[in-house]
């Protein structure tokens, strides 16, 4: 089994995987993301929060699906380290 870095909803409210309704989700299982690069959204009160990754790595697993209620704290990625 490989390590994995998860990536936590930083307040609660509402996940999101991509930028608008009609846009396609900021990464997919599978992808290859950047320190620093953007896998989600949390929306609270009508406020867009990003949710980054610190490390480089491959997006194993979304935990939260598209729309989904979070609590801060809560993994909503796991991404494999390079």
């Amino acid at each position: 089994m490989t390590d994995t870095n998860e990536v936590k909803a930083p307040m609660p409210g509402v996940f999101y995987r991509r930028p608008d309704p009609d846009e396609e989700p900021f990464v997919e299982e599978g992808d290859h993301v950047e320190a620093g690069d953007t896998v989600g959204l949390v929306e609270v009160m009508k406020q867009y929060n990003d949710i980054t990754t610190s490390e480089a790595g491959t997006v194993q697993q979304f935990l939260v699906d598209d729309e989904e209620d979070v609590a801060a704290g809560d993994v909503v990625v796991e991404i494999a380290p390079d």
